[in-house]
């Protein structure tokens, strides 16, 4: 991925719904899904009320100048990105399952865009039990500006599991998805909401035989055949589509193998991984568990290229997280579009920011707020392990200590930032931090 990058210097881009210091935050406003398109002009929030809320690009709006300097202007470092609401509308609301006895949460788990069309956008949102595909078209007729938010809802046709649906992943041709839930992988086409494809499935025929559940999925980018999986028991699964309708043998397995003696009540906990990214150009893959972000190359089923530690500091810690679910929480990773630098939350609404190029020593605590560098420390001590390839094996520095003393006690841990995604083209990300939405740039 190059060779090593300065650091990035963070800057405070916006924030909307911003919290006034005392004022208590709505269960129903809490962001719990974020995403931009794939040209960063649009960006998308769910949030546990159901609600979608679309948000575009300003900045780039009204330069009529030739293309050079329009080019220019892009990779301009010192650009501010500025976004403004366009419009929300209520995706999913709460329902019950009488079959089930169940109450279903409206709350949206995840959105994914689709290829925009003559003019309108298109996405795709969940909740636990029901998919909708949206269209969402703004018509200007003199200064009166109305958005028509024309629904088209996909039934899950495996609700039967009883599981939760919580991914969606789209297929490279821009028609195809997928949908997850613990135990099934199922494929779909935007043309046909009556019928998926099972192509994974983790369900014993016994219930009690049941040893881990899948909790992440991705698409390859540019080979359509190709896709990862991840499980609780922290190993993530290649498969290809082409080997067989029913997808139930990997092409590869990558994981990390335990060190004899180390196993704990909490090893399999801590080892789930909650997200997996792709790099843009498919190499490699990054993974979120508990503890730490791992790059893989998917050339290499041996191990990590590398670890960047983001919790090891609450090791000590881990009957406290646990006595209060906290160490079952879910934690998003991103990666930039180059690929040279990687994110993903913390507590106290903090992120985090790691170089992947070989040799670089960027690893930076970010707190979600208007001053972004205010928890920053210097960087740490601990030494880089020697390299034999583009990247380093093993741990990697200035990352265990994002604000707080060896034993974490200065963590909010009810201020938690789980979600966050960075622009597919520049060095912008936003996070979420309970109801509000901030943005960053470098």
């Amino acid at each position: 991925m190059g060779l090593p990058q300065p650091p990035l210097d963070w800057k405070f881009s916006q924030v909307f719904g911003e919290r006034t210091a005392g004022e208590e935050i709505q269960e129903v406003d809490i962001i719990s899904a974020i995403e931009f398109d794939k040209t960063g002009d649009h960006l998308a929030t769910g949030d546990r009320g159901g609600r979608v809320v679309l948000f575009e690009r300003t900045d780039r709006k009204g330069h009529g100048g030739p293309r050079r300097d329009l080019e220019k202007m892009e990779c301009s470092p010192s650009r501010h990105p500025e976004f403004r609401y366009q419009t929300e509308f209520q995706s999913h609301e709460p329902e019950f399952d009488y079959l089930k006895s169940l109450e279903i949460e409206e709350k949206i788990n995840k959105i994914r865009w689709c290829q925009m069309a003559n003019g309108a956008l298109f996405l795709l949102s969940t909740n636990d039990k029901t998919i909708k595909f949206w269209k969402v078209q703004e018509k200007k007729i003199k200064k009166v500006c109305s958005v028509n938010v024309d629904p088209s809802k996909i039934e899950r046709s495996s609700s039967s599991t009883g599981t939760s649906l919580f991914l969606l992943s789209f297929f490279s041709d821009g028609e195809t998805f997928i949908s997850a839930d613990d135990l099934r992988i199922n494929l779909w086409n935007l043309e046909i909401s009556s019928q998926s494809f099972n192509i994974v499935d983790v369900k014993p025929a016994n219930m009690e035989d049941l040893t881990e559940v899948i909790t992440s999925a991705e698409f390859h980018p540019t080979h359509c055949n190709t896709l990862a999986y991840s499980s609780s028991k922290g190993s993530i699964r290649l498969i290809d589509l082409r080997q067989s309708a029913l997808c139930d043998s990997h092409s590869k397995l990558f994981e990390v193998h335990e060190t004899p003696g180390s196993r704990s009540f909490f090893t399999e906990i801590i080892a789930s991984i909650s997200d997996v990214k792709f790099a843009k150009d498919g190499r490699y893959m990054l993974s979120r568990d508990y503890m730490s972000l791992k790059l893989w190359d998917i050339n290499m089923d041996s191990g990590p290229v590398a670890t960047f530690q983001v919790h090891e500091h609450l090791r000590p810690r881990l009957c406290d997280l646990y006595e209060n679910d906290s160490i079952f929480d879910k934690f998003e990773c991103c990666l930039s579009g180059d690929g040279l630098r990687a994110a993903t939350g913390s507590y106290s609404n903090l992120f985090r920011v790691f170089g992947c190029s070989s040799g670089s020593t960027e690893a930076s605590t970010l707190e979600a707020s208007k001053n972004p560098m205010r928890k920053q420390l210097p960087a740490s001590t601990n030494h880089r392990p020697s390299r034999t390839g583009t990247f380093t094996r093993g741990a990697r520095q200035g990352s265990e200590s994002p604000g707080s003393d060896a034993n974490g006690n200065a963590f909010d841990f009810n201020m938690k930032l789980l979600h966050l995604a960075w622009h597919p083209t520049e060095n912008s990300i936003a996070c979420a931090a309970a109801n509000s939405l901030y943005m960053y740039y470098a």
